[in-house]
């Protein structure tokens, strides 16, 4: 069973969330949080959870700031951050605090037990359409990435194939689409995906599109 928390000021959220989740035979919700502090208290008081499903925009510890001490104390729990179109500029700020991936509030129930799923097993929940879309909203409300340390490391270890799937990525591009475009197998490509998490040390495909807006790779559509 995928042990499930759900953490999210409106208990009405959480209801619907607890009710579409109930559907799927391998999930369990195993507890509720209206804020980050009664998160961690879950947490700490030992209560085992795979996948957290957090709002970002909460009172008293928001989704970021909970997400970052969930990471910092290394408990084996996967974060999932909740986001709308209005607060896409949130979103960055949580996958960098840790978060596997995001999802929209508004995703549709076949989508969150899919997102759940997909985050359980080690991977990142990240939506190509989803990604590009919201990194280009968001990503304008951060500092503009410039010639950097960063992008001259990426230059020196990786080659230049695998910077081309590196900026693909970061456009939010899938496997199949990154195959299609640079005319290789997909199954190479899921090789240069994981030479990539192994040298640049990163968690999941989005710690790799967080590396790739920092040095520049890419940037927003216009």
């Amino acid at each position: 069973m995928i042990r499930v928390l759900l953490v999210d000021d409106q208990e009405l959220v959480r209801t619907g969330f607890r009710l579409v989740l109930s559907t799927a035979p391998d999930i369990e919700v195993v507890g509720e949080a209206a804020n980050g502090n009664e998160a961690l208290e879950l947490l700490e008081s030992g209560l085992a959870v795979d996948v957290c499903c957090m709002d970002i925009r909460m009172p008293h510890m928001d989704g970021i700031g909970a997400t970052q001490k969930i990471t910092v104390a290394g408990y084996p729990t996967r974060v999932i951050a909740l986001t709308t179109f209005d607060l896409d500029e949130y979103a960055y700020e949580a996958l960098a605090a840790g978060a596997s991936g995001f999802m929209l509030k508004d995703c549709g129930a076949t989508d969150l037990i899919s997102g759940i799923r997909t985050v359980a097993t080690g991977n990142a929940m990240l939506a190509p359409s989803t990604t590009a879309r919201v990194i280009d909203r968001f990503r304008p409300h951060m500092a503009a990435p410039s010639p950097s340390a960063l992008a001259a490391k990426l230059a020196e270890e990786l080659s230049p194939r695998e910077l081309e799937v590196l900026t693909a990525i970061a456009r939010g591009q899938s496997n199949q689409e990154i195959a299609a475009s640079l005319h290789m197998a997909e199954t190479t490509v899921k090789s240069h995906v994981g030479r990539l998490l192994s040298k640049l040390n990163a968690r999941d495909r989005v710690h790799l599109v967080i590396i790739a807006y920092d040095a520049g790779l890419a940037t927003p559509r216009q």
